[in-house]
């Protein structure tokens, strides 16, 4: 709930407000030692949290703009909503102590494909 309060219950990159659909998606996995935190969390449409999570979508460390892999054109010859996306900067909290960690995106940024 932290991570959807933060974000004003909208998507980081669509601005989507269809509660059912948004999903908080850790930066760096839980699972890797990234934190329950909101500086480790973005709030994400679930389509762009699945393709987070598989490395195929993320957000660049310096310039906070969504980035889209190349990959999702190559592997399912589509794709075309999600690069109306790519270069999109990101809606950052309010809160400066809720801004998603450079450290977080950058290591998401090492896993992307």
């Amino acid at each position: 709930m932290i991570v959807t309060d933060v974000y004003e219950r909208r998507c980081t990159i669509t601005g989507e407000r269809t509660l059912p659909v948004l999903e908080a998606a850790h930066i760096k996995p839980y699972g890797v030692g990234g934190p329950h935190a909101s500086e480790n969390g973005l709030l994400l449409r679930s389509d762009l949290h699945t393709l987070f999570d598989q490395g195929y979508v993320t957000v660049d460390a310096d310039q906070l703009k969504v980035v889209i892999s190349n990959r999702i054109r190559e592997e399912f010859e589509n794709g075309r909503d999600y690069y109306q996306l790519h270069g999109r900067a990101i809606r950052l909290p309010r809160e400066s102590n809720s801004v998603p960690s450079r450290e977080y995106l950058a290591f998401h940024n090492s896993l992307f494909r």
